[in-house]
């Protein structure tokens, strides 16, 4: 590879690394493209066979992975551990509007309020660009994610999900 190759293939990394921003006092925006169509990037963010493979940032298919994809469905993401299966992350769908919107409910600590994910799949000429936006009961709700780094696990999760993406023939993908 030259050295013009080079450049190429980072300036094509920077554009497609996720940015995270904190919009309010509560909410957590990770943005994302992907060199993809969004009903690609949908099935795959929402189909189990798909899911289990790029889910856990340590890149270690799940343990478990199960998703009712309707309104008050439900899905169950376990990974797996050294010792067997451990770390389950469980929520509920609110509202689905393929390819277009994800909205669900999670709960990161038992203990703790629910959070509301929100997905929005966006198409630009073939490439699709993601925007979650985590919104959060409390400013300490939210500070504690970013303390827990759900910004770096989410942004480690989105580059396995871009590396799927990029290992699926294209006639293969939906």
């Amino acid at each position: 590879m030259g050295a013009k190759d080079d450049r190429e293939t980072a300036a094509i990394k920077e554009r497609r690394r996720a940015t995270v921003a904190t919009q309010s006092d509560r909410e957590i925006v990770i943005t994302r493209a992907f060199d993809a169509p969004r009903t690609v990037v949908f099935d795959v963010w929402t189909k189990a066979e798909h899911v289990a493979q790029w889910w856990d940032p340590s890149r270690v298919p799940l343990a478990v992975c199960e998703i009712d994809l309707r309104p008050n469905g439900g899905f169950r993401f376990v990974h797996r551990g050294p010792e067997g299966p451990q770390h389950p992350f469980t929520g509920i769908y609110r509202e689905i509007v393929p390819p277009e919107r994800l909205v669900f409910s999670t709960r990161i600590s038992p203990s703790g309020p629910d959070s509301v994910g929100t997905l929005v799949f966006s198409e630009h000429e073939g490439r699709t660009t993601l925007t979650m936006t985590i919104a959060c009961e409390s400013t300490a709700d939210r500070d504690a994610l970013l303390k827990l780094r759900i910004d770096v696990g989410t942004t480690r999760t989105l580059d396995n999900l871009d590396e799927y993406l990029g290992t699926m023939d294209s006639g293969a993908r939906v």
